[in-house]
This record gives structure tokens, sequence and C-alpha cells, in this order.
């Protein structure tokens, strides 16, 4: 869009380069070119802004194949207006002399051409193609005819229009039918996925069993050679023993040695132990034999002469000490009940008694 500014009723205008400008006064044409910079008079002035530069066109219709199915079709046109004169005079570029906005859409106008034009070819190719041959080689094809049915379109050099390119980015069917059509080869790529997985499983399970076989060597290798370890060991085993059963020997005959010495020395204490100790049960015996025999004459002594004192005392002496050893013999009496009976035989042996030395003095 140009950029218009005011100044004292007059207007200036100021054209970008890849715009082309066009300005008629009174029917006369006074400014023509791209990028152009002038005044104007508002009143007076008919001006034109015809883009020069590669425009995009991006276009999405649908078409049917030979087979009936719809397809989509996404595709884009590059194209730029080379004749900006033959332009200006077929559509509407005029521009207000206020805003520099166009007044109409020619743009839209030329989408409008280009779109049906180019899906007019579209149709056509596709109609007479079936679905599996328009997926495969489809987008080539209708490149081509859009391409080709562009160029030879009398209505666009008539109107100032060349096509630079046109790019068909895809054609696709309905998601049903897409989904269908993938099916086989997603069933085909599982079987070769299924096919790998199977031949790697195959590489593993060898693998496996290269493993197993060479662990199966090291444990025999292993087994071999703990087999080898034991006897070692045994034979370390026995040389231990031996040399321990001979140094027992040695400490056996030794201990014996020592214990038959021990014995030995015991054996003569014990003799000049016992010895000394009949020696002391001599001297003690001799001891006592002579200790008793002098006793036993002190005693023979004392007897004899206590017989001697005995005999020389009267007999009432005697029974009276009789009496009284008797009473030291006798148990403690704490009382003493006489029964008449008693008194009475006690009294007449006491009376026969004092009788018997009277009648002995008369």
């Amino acid at each position: 869009m140009a950029d218009i500014t005011r100044r004292l009723g007059w207007r200036h205008l100021r054209g970008a380069p890849t715009a082309h400008i066009r300005h008629h006064r009174g029917g006369k044409l006074l400014h023509d070119g791209p990028g152009l910079s002038f005044w104007f008079r508002a009143l007076t002035a008919a001006l034109s802004e015809v883009p020069v530069d590669d425009r995009e066109l991006a276009m999405t219709f649908h078409a049917r194949t030979s087979d009936f199915q719809d397809v989509a079709v996404q595709a884009t046109v590059t194209y730029r207006i080379s004749d900006p004169a033959v332009a200006a005079t077929r559509l509407d570029f005029s521009v207000d002399p206020d805003t520099g906005a166009w007044r109409g859409t020619p743009l839209e106008q030329l989408g409008t051409l280009l779109t049906e034009t180019a899906q007019q070819h579209a149709l056509d190719v596709l109609a007479r193609t079936p679905l599996s041959a328009a997926l495969v080689d489809g987008v080539t094809a209708v490149r081509e005819r859009i391409a080709t049915g562009l160029a030879g379109e009398p209505r666009l050099p008539a109107t100032g229009i060349e096509v630079v390119a046109v790019r068909v980015m895809a054609l696709r069917p309905e998601p049903e039918v897409e989904r269908a059509l993938r099916t086989p080869a997603r069933e085909q790529i599982q079987q070769e996925a299924d096919r790998a997985t199977y031949e790697r499983r195959a590489v593993a399970v060898e693998r496996e069993r290269t493993i197993a076989e060479n662990e199966l060597a090291s444990q025999i290798e292993l087994a071999r050679r703990e087999e080898q370890l034991v006897d070692q060991r045994g034979t370390n085993a026995r040389r231990e023993a031996e040399e321990h059963a001979a140094a027992d020997a040695v400490r056996a005959e030794a201990e014996a040695a020592r214990t038959v010495r021990l014995a030995d020395a015991e054996a003569a204490r014990t003799v000049r132990l016992a010895e000394a100790e009949a020696t002391r049960s001599v001297r003690l015996a001799r001891a006592e034999a002579e200790g008793a025999r002098e006793v036993g004459e002190a005693r023979a002594q004392a007897q004899a002469a206590w017989l001697r004192v005995h005999a020389e005392v009267d007999v009432a002496t005697l029974h009276a000490l009789t009496g009284t050893r008797l009473a030291e013999n006798l148990p403690r009496i704490d009382s003493v009940t006489v029964s008449p009976d008693v008194l009475t035989g006690l009294l007449a042996k006491l009376g026969a008694q004092a009788q018997a030395p009277a009648q002995e003095q008369a």
C-alpha cells in the first residue's frame, strides 16, 4: 500500500519498489513505474497501484478419482504481474487518494481466477486416474498438468499475469480409506519387524549357547583345578598330620620321661617321709609306752595307798564313804514320797540295827 501524506491541500505519494504506480489526470498518464514519489491533487488524480513482486497462492480443493474416491489436493502457485499496465486495465487496482488503500479486491479476484483454473486441470487429470495410481504418481501428474494448463490459459497473459512455479505438496484420500490403504504396508512392515525379531532372537540364542558352552568349559576346567587343589590339600594335610604325629611322639616321650622322673622323685620323697613318719611313730609309741608305764605305776601306787587307807579305816567310816559316793553318783531327786509302809519297814530295820549293838555290848 502506497504511503500518502497531506500538505496544504496537496497529497504526496511514495511508492514501494515492488509496487507499480500509474497516475492519470484528465485521461492523461503522468506517472508510470515502480517506486515513484510525486505530488498530486486528490480531486483530479486517478491512481493505480499494481504489485509486481512474486506472490504465493495456497489452495486446497477436493477431487474424485476414476474409482469414485475423494482425494484432497494441497498446492501452491507462485505468480507475478508481468504487465502492470494490462493488469491495471483488466482488474481494479485503483487506490484511494486519501488513504492509499485499494478501492476493490483485485488480488482476491486474481486468486480466484488462478485457483479455479488450477482446480479445473487437476480435476480433469484425477478423474481418469484410479486412487492407487493417484497416490503413487498423482502429485507429479497433477503438478505437471496444472503447470501446463496455466501456461496455456489465454486469459492469464491477457490479464498481464505470469505463472512462475506450481507445487503440489500433498494428495491425500479420506482418513478411512487412507487407514485401509496403510494396513497392507503396516502388515508387511510388521512381518519384517517380526522376521528381524526372530532373527535377533536366533542370534541371541546362538550367542547364549556359545556363552553356555564357554561357561561349561570354564566349569570343567575349574572342577579339574579344584580336583588338583583337593589332592594337593590332602597331600599337605597328610604331611602336616605326619609332622604333628612326630611332634606329638617327641612330646609324649619327653612327657613320659618327665613323668618317670617326677614319679621317681615323688617315690623317693614318699619313702623319706614314710621313714621319717615311722621313726616319729616309733618314738611316739615309745614315749607313750613310757608314759603309760609311769602312769600305771602311779595309779598302782595310788590304788595301793587307797587300799591301805581303807584297810585301816573301820566299817562305819567305809559305810559313810560308800553312802557319800553313792549319793554323788545318784541322779538328782527333787522330791521323795515316803509311804507309811516304807517308813514302818525302815524304822523297823533301824530299830533292829540299834538293838543289835546293844546286845553285843551286853
